[in-house]
């Protein structure tokens, strides 16, 4: 992944084209893609498959914890961030007065499930100065009735970074809200503290070089009552099949476990266990220590472009996506896409991110072909 032979090796599908958007999908390496076959060579033993799926779930439950900062025990999986969120409020039991905190540089799913008109709390939000969230303007949102306040580590929308100890700090010093930390655009890609974060989820499709159809919930166990979701099921109950189960309340298991309404999609946990490894193999911080230079550099010389550039340049405040706006975004897009450089592109914005198998070239070759389109 670092190197230009392990490179070719790991990721073939990069010898001929410059791909720069991982922070929307990530291309799986070779132990991924076999995970996958394993999974269906396992899946056609049947039952006798079962202990065979457990075996990776709890493998992969290990992984995730060492991620996280957490025992195998606070680690559950469901199908994305969505579901995550939407569980976590109803864990929540959100009462009228309440109040709950999200921000604008935030994905949909970490805001949306407190903006329905269903939810009886009152969301106030967090806005951005400059491209990035400041404490000082967090502060006056906080108060005796907030519950929780929803973050992303890294913003998929122009890369910001926050500081989760720092956010955590100002959070129990103001209210006595829980803090729920999407880690979704920074797994696998900068290495985490996620001190004083009270529930963490991560998507499985992007950075950590995954598939899709999993989310990594992390719960730490003090935390547990405060995050046990009401929810039918089956796996997410304490005893789903007890003899008296039709005649009192189904009770959940607390904490993560709670969140797993369903077994969990093996299919998606081979691959992510897999992923996770190979992670491990190469390690997030080598990663961090290639591509971080990258993003700087390119970032650099974007500022001398005729566009305007949305990701503050502050280094505590980079990670691995770099965004601007253009009036002629589409445009650029569809030239950049002429010559096989990926990046995303919506409503005016041009997202560019930079993983560990970028190399300069990739971002040198991004910069040239930008620098014609923009002159065009």
């Amino acid at each position: 992944m670092l190197t230009p032979q392990s490179r070719l090796q790991d990721f073939p599908s990069l010898a001929t084209r410059t791909y720069l958007n991982t922070a929307a999908e990530g291309i799986p390496s070779p132990p991924v893609l076999e995970a996958l076959a394993q999974y269906g060579r396992d899946k056609i033993l049947g039952m006798d498959g079962r202990r065979l799926h457990e075996a990776q779930w709890h493998e992969l439950r290990q992984r995730a914890a060492r991620c996280y900062g957490l025992t195998p025990e606070e680690i559950a999986c469901c199908s994305c961030t969505s579901e995550a969120m939407n569980l976590a409020a109803a864990a929540l039991q959100l009462r009228p007065g309440d109040e709950v905190v999200v921000n604008d540089l935030d994905f949909p799913a970490g805001a949306t499930p407190w903006m329905q008109p269903t939810c009886p709390a009152t969301a106030r939000v967090w806005r951005a100065r400059q491209g990035a969230l400041h404490s000082e303007d967090l502060i006056p949102l906080l108060g005796p009735r907030t519950r929780f306040v929803a973050a992303s580590l890294v913003s998929f929308y122009n890369g910001f970074r926050l500081q989760v100890p720092a956010l955590a700090r100002v959070v129990q010093q103001h209210s006595p809200a829980l803090l729920g930390v999407d880690v979704t655009q920074a797994l696998g890609r900068v290495p985490l503290d996620l001190n004083g974060a009270d529930l963490i989820v991560s998507s499985t499709h992007k950075w950590i070089l995954g598939t899709h159809g999993g989310c990594l919930v992390g719960i730490p166990s003090q935390r547990a009552s405060a995050w046990t979701a009401p929810m039918g099921g089956w796996f997410n109950l304490q005893d789903p099949f007890r003899a008296d189960r039709f005649d009192s309340p189904a009770v959940s298991r607390p904490g993560a476990a709670s969140f797993m309404v369903g077994m969990p999609a093996y299919g998606a946990v081979y691959a992510v266990n897999a992923a996770l490894g190979y992670l491990e193999t190469v390690g997030v911080t080598a990663i961090a220590a290639h591509a971080d230079p990258l993003v700087r550099h390119f970032l650099t010389e974007l500022q001398q472009l005729p566009v305007d550039v949305i990701t503050p340049a502050e280094t505590d405040a980079l990670a691995g996506i770099v965004a601007f706006l253009h009036p002629q975004a589409e445009r650029l897009h569809a030239a950049l896409h002429a010559q096989d450089i990926h990046v995303m592109c919506h409503a005016g914005r041009l997202r560019v991110a930079i993983h560990g198998y970028n190399t300069a070239a990739d971002v040198d070759r991004l910069l040239t072909a930008l620098a014609g389109a923009l002159a065009a």
